[in-house]
């Protein structure tokens, strides 16, 4: 079983294996089959995202980390009560609660129905079973290793994910030739309205990285296991160029499995294109691009949900429970249940593309937590504690209001991952009007 100090970062981890870790940590299995799917509708456009992923980085590695270095955190969210107060860090908490069970069971969703579809379910095995098992199986791992199986299985996720497609642009590419220039599309700028607009990608991609990387228990607990902060500033700078890198090659795979499907027939687009191609037997070694993409989709879903795990009975019992301890290994299991269950609702309930419901849920669960970080940040002030909470409900209440409304009101405006950073600007205004005089 694992020991207590292993759900918590020990700081004793060399920076390139965090760097490595975090590659693989940030691209999901979603990633692995959205981010090809999204080249149909919008070209390169996610790599205006990426450049605000940069900048999000820097804010981290320069401003936050060291913060939390300077404050010896276990939880991200122990800096809101040194800051603000009991109230202000159990609000924090509780939004990263939702956060990231919301997230983590789209992730999981996305590689177990993926899954359901091309092995259990010819296999006679039921939905629910398949949920069961997998889950069952991140449970297992996690609750005999700790932060330390989490970031071990993410290096040889990473290379894993990274060899997978690879191997699969270079076979799919001999088989169609040149890429189709027309559909690498990267920057966005004359149209304000349209959801790639450039300006919207960027900030959108600065402050998802910023409230979903570094005001997230999850993520930061790798970072937190570098040896310093100096150490940890290189592993942030590393990864993210190196997960650009990444996400242009799973951009240019997205423009060859297009060109193939085109070419060969087969009817299928977005999330559903990367199964579609690799599971039609039409490539030259069908078998081994199958094999590449089960286990590539495996490795780049199955580390997110573990990691996902860890960190939210770290923040349960460290944030809501006051660090209780005793029964860590049953939060543990009750997270594993909760996520089971959301995976089920949320295979009920989609209707969209997979990566673009994991940054709109960013957008309203996050909005709140980057809110209260930046203006403990950036002012002086104290808060009224105990009105904090509800300043974080009404923030995006008045976000998801615009956001229903904002054609009708904004002359066609569409909001789109902006919705973030206007969400932390209503928390932060909330804040002032509660703030003491």
């Amino acid at each position: 079983m694992a020991k207590k100090q292993d759900f918590y970062a020990t700081r004793s981890t060399a920076w390139w294996k965090v760097a490595i870790a975090m590659i693989g940590s940030c691209l999901s299995g979603v990633t692995f089959v959205s981010v090809p799917g999204m080249v149909g509708a919008s070209g390169f456009g996610y790599l205006q995202m990426c450049l605000g992923f940069i900048l999000g980085y820097l804010v981290i590695a320069f401003v936050l980390t060291p913060l939390y270095f300077k404050l010896n955190v276990v939880s991200v969210y122990e800096y809101l009560d040194k800051r603000f107060g009991v109230a202000s860090h159990k609000t924090g908490a509780w939004f990263f609660f939702v956060s990231k069970m919301l997230g983590a069971s789209v992730r999981l969703f996305l590689m177990i129905a993926t899954l359901q579809l091309l092995v259990a379910g010819p296999a006679g095995v039921p939905f629910w079973v398949t949920v069961l098992l997998i889950v069952f199986l991140e449970w297992l791992y996690t609750v005999r290793g700790g932060v330390k199986a989490v970031i071990g299985l993410d290096i040889i996720k990473t290379l894993t994910m990274v060899a997978a497609v690879v191997l699969c642009l270079v076979l799919i590419a001999r088989e169609v030739g040149r890429p189709d220039t027309s559909m690498m599309r990267v920057f966005y700028f004359d149209d304000v309205n349209h959801p790639q607009f450039f300006v919207k990608q960027l900030l959108g991609g600065l402050f998802t990285v910023v409230a979903a990387t570094g005001l997230d228990q999850d993520m930061m607990q790798r970072t937190l296991a570098c040896k310093s902060v100096r150490d940890s500033q290189k592993n942030l700078i590393v990864s993210v160029f190196l997960q650009v890198v990444v996400i242009a090659l799973f951009l240019f795979l997205g423009v060859y499995l297009y060109q193939y499907a085109a070419l060969h027939g087969i009817d299928a687009k977005g999330d559903q294109l990367f199964p579609a191609v690799t599971w039609s037997g039409m490539l030259p070694a069908s078998g081994l691009v199958a094999a590449l993409f089960i286990v590539g989709l495996v490795m780049a879903g199955f580390p997110a949900g573990g990691s996902a795990l860890t960190a939210l009975t770290t923040s349960f019992t460290v944030d809501i429970l006051g660090g209780k301890d005793s029964k860590r290994t049953w939060i543990h299991t009750g997270m594993a249940v909760l996520m089971a269950a959301s995976i089920l609702v949320f295979s009920a309930l989609n209707s969209t593309s997979v990566i673009d419901a994991v940054y709109r849920l960013a957008s309203y669960s996050y909005g709140p937590i980057l809110g209260l970080f930046a203006f403990g940040l950036v002012t002086q002030k104290k808060v009224k504690d105990k009105w904090v909470p509800l300043v974080a409900l009404l923030a995006p209440a008045l976000c998801l209001l615009l956001d229903l409304n904002s054609v009708q009101w904004f002359n066609g405006y569409h909001f789109s991952y902006e919705i973030l950073p206007m969400n932390g600007l209503f928390t932060m205004a909330g804040l002032w009007l509660i703030s003491k005089k």
